[in-house]
Formats: C-alpha cells, structure tokens, sequence
C-alpha cells in the first residue's frame, strides 16, 4: 500500500497480473497509517468497488506500510482477502520510535507522533491500537496472513514486529505463514 512499485518483480505483482489481478495504490503522504490517512483508504475503497473489483482485496504492507494494512485491515476485516507484509511495521514502538533493539528514526518517529495527534511521546507509547494489538478481528473473519522477512533485519526487527504477530495470531486461531530469509536485514524486499 506504501511504495507501490518497490520491488514488484520480487513480491509476485508481475505474477498476479498477468492472471488478471489489479494491482492498485493511494498515496496519502508518509502518514505511518494514521487515522486520516485511513479516511482516505475508505474512499478509495469506494471507488474500486465502483468501478466493479472485486468486495475483497490482498493488502501488501511493505515496511511502514505494514501500519496502513494493518490499521486499515483492522477496522475493515470484511473487505480483506489476505495480507501480505514484508519486512512490516507491526509495532510503532520498534519503528520509528526505536525504543527496542531496532536502529529507529527520530524524525520519522516525531512525524508519527504528529500525524496520530499524540500530545508527546509518552501517549504514543501508551497506545493501543498497534498492528499487534489488533489482531483479534482479523483472526475473527479468517483472514490468512503471509509475510517475508529478513532474520538479521536491525529496521524492523523480526522479534519487535513479525514474531509477535505471528504468536499472538496463531493464539487467536489464525492462520499465518512466515517466510525466514537467512542472513537478509531489511532489505532487499520481496524472495
């Protein structure tokens, strides 16, 4: 959903459309899945299934995407066929805030802070509505979940993000795949 032609050939675009599936993007500014930024995924939402796609669609959340997927998914889990992060932020708290074992990113972090409208940081880190902390309507409508990640990713580390949505998923009865890619960090993206 963010960086919608980063690494196509490697992330199975190519493959899907040449099957006959869209491949469609919103670009809503680097607003880290911030609730105005989901406003606007709505209306896009509207207007795709105006023009006759399919009620359903796969949600790819690469890196910081994985906060717009998530988020949206979250609030919307009867318009998601499955999702498909990569290397995803799935904890703002490891990226950009850094505060695990993560490199972070101070402006990208004081960015997030503004655009969720948080009074500091101590409320951003008090927040609970994370991609790990939302799992349960997801798991609820059956919603399978792939991702790819690197195992000595420093960015987003697997640990921070992918691991925990992974046990906390399967806890719920979902159902997830991961894809270890050994020796890779956070990039390159895709297999």
């Amino acid at each position: 959903m963010e960086f919608p032609d980063a690494f196509t050939e490697r992330t199975g675009v190519l493959q899907l459309l040449a099957k006959g599936f869209h491949h469609v993007h919103i670009v809503v500014g680097n607003t880290h899945g911030c609730l105005a930024a989901l406003k606007h995924f709505d209306a896009f939402y509207k207007v795709l299934i105006e023009h006759g796609l399919a009620q359903k669609g796969t949600l790819i959340g690469i890196s910081r995407g994985g906060l717009y997927a998530y988020n949206w998914a979250a609030e919307n889990p009867d318009k998601v066929a499955c999702i498909y992060g990569d290397a995803p932020v799935c904890d703002f708290k490891s990226w950009p805030a850094g505060k695990g074992t993560g490199k972070g990113a101070k402006r990208e972090w004081e960015a997030l802070i503004k655009n969720y409208g948080f009074k500091d940081e101590a409320e951003a880190l008090a927040y609970t509505k994370n991609p790990v902390d939302q799992l349960a309507p997801l798991a609820t409508a059956g919603i399978p979940i792939i991702h790819v990640v690197g195992d000595t990713d420093d960015v987003v580390p697997v640990a921070e993000n992918t691991a925990i949505v992974e046990q906390r998923y399967r806890a719920l009865g979902g159902t997830i795949k991961v894809i270890h890619k050994p020796g890779i960090g956070h990039h390159p993206h895709g297999l």
